[in-house]
């Protein structure tokens, strides 16, 4: 008997040895008929610890390219980033902004959106100021606002074609603050109308390591150098864009006519202008976008050079500015195409032209643009984009082309 006993209390030793050995553990609950064993997994905290930070990072890309604005109060984003244009130079801009919905039942609607930013480059350029798009409930009203302060070194070739391709440019450095708002009524589905007013005011700074103030001067035939003005405007818009911001698909149009009247600048005389803008965006294959952009604006006689329609920003390549009249006509179409994720290509080609009346328009004046670019998306509606643009020939015969590293899309 007592043979036995020790045999099974060898065996039972051995057992337990053995379970040590594997770090194995013997669970038995009251309500267990039959004893098991098991193998813990070794703890992995620290493992996964250690990756949380990578993963909380690829989580925030992959929902930064969705729109959250249904599900959160501000669908906010924050970034800090380097740029370059061939008018400022290398520079660094923190932006923070957001989407919102004031109607949030409604998903036929866009978002609104808001962008707070300051930037300062290399050339001792800086800018500070705020932009947004307020849409209401059922997308009835609309309040478009934006406000900025800016200081940029820059140059000034003079008024017209003749003279961005002939004149040296002039230096000096521009300070220039703009305030403007408009308010849009919905007449029916994507039709809207509305009133806005601006106020731009412009001081030039010669002398020193800029040119002096008597050459620009000459150049202009006695014009100024300072100026401020106030505008009032009305607005007619068909918008069926299904994002403000990055649209993807539909049509904008837009008709601004302003008045700057007399008594409300230092201008001397009452000022009109009328613009026009046109937008339209197709989807084509996967990710394949195609935009086309169509600008236009003239400006009544007398206007001062610095209130003169320019080349805008979308016509890349070109210094900014350095194409001005009073008159100006752009024509542009975009491919763009999603590549992996938030990436994406983009190529483009069109034409611009300043002139200053209509019956001085000249076909062989007209400016090309073209290029390719890399775009990125920080966030859904916010794009980090990198083109490289080319133009014109200039007086010398040397290529106009230029790198724009900026947010957003050009149109």
């Amino acid at each position: 008997m007592f043979r036995r006993i020790a045999i099974l209390f060898a065996l039972l030793i051995l057992l337990c040895a053995d379970a040590m050995a594997q770090k194995d553990s013997i669970l038995v609950t009251g309500r267990d008929t039959v004893a098991y064993r098991y193998t813990p997994i070794e703890n992995t905290s620290t493992k996964k610890q250690s990756g949380d930070g990578w993963r909380k990072f690829a989580k925030y890309v992959a929902d930064s390219a969705t729109d959250q604005s249904f599900e959160r109060k501000v669908d906010m984003a924050f970034v800090p980033s380097i740029y370059y244009t061939p008018s400022t130079s290398a520079g660094l801009v923190v932006m923070a902004t957001g989407m919102y919905r004031l109607d949030k039942k409604n998903r036929n609607i866009p978002a609104s959106d808001f962008s707070l930013y300051a930037t300062a480059s290399l050339t001792g350029f800086y800018r500070v100021g705020v932009k947004g798009n307020n849409i209401f409930r059922n997308d009835n009203q609309r309040i478009v606002y934006n406000a900025e302060f800016y200081s940029m070194p820059t140059s000034f070739w003079g008024v017209g074609y003749d003279a961005a391709m002939t004149n040296g440019a002039i230096k000096y450095l521009a300070s220039r603050c703009i305030i403007e708002g408009k308010f849009l009524q919905k007449i029916t589905k994507g039709l809207y109308a509305g009133v806005g007013a601006d106020y731009n005011y412009h001081f030039g700074k010669f002398g020193g390591k800029y040119t002096s103030q008597e050459a620009l001067v000459s150049l202009l035939g006695g014009e100024g150098v300072l100026y401020n003005a106030t505008g009032i405007s009305l607005f007619v818009e068909y918008d069926t864009r299904d994002v403000i911001s990055a649209p993807q698909r539909g049509v904008y149009i837009a008709l601004q006519g302003k008045v700057r009247p007399k008594g409300m600048s230092n201008i001397g005389k009452t000022l009109w202008s009328g613009r026009l803008m046109a937008n339209y965006y197709q989807r084509l294959w996967k990710g394949a976008i195609l935009a086309f952009d169509l600008q236009g604006e003239v400006n009544s006689q007398g206007t001062p050079w610095v209130y003169n329609a320019t080349l805008s920003s979308s016509i890349r390549g070109y210094y900014a500015g350095r194409f001005n009249d009073l008159c100006v006509v752009t024509l542009q179409a975009e491919l763009r195409q999603k590549i992996y994720k938030g990436f994406g290509a983009v190529a483009w080609g069109g034409v611009g032209n300043v002139f200053s009346t209509f019956g001085s328009f000249d076909w062989h004046k007209t400016l090309p643009t073209y290029g390719v670019g890399l775009r990125y998306a920080l966030k859904h509606g916010l794009n980090i984009r990198f083109d490289y643009g080319f133009g014109s020939r200039d007086r010398c015969g040397r290529l106009i082309h230029g790198a724009v590293f900026s947010f957003n899309e050009a149109f």
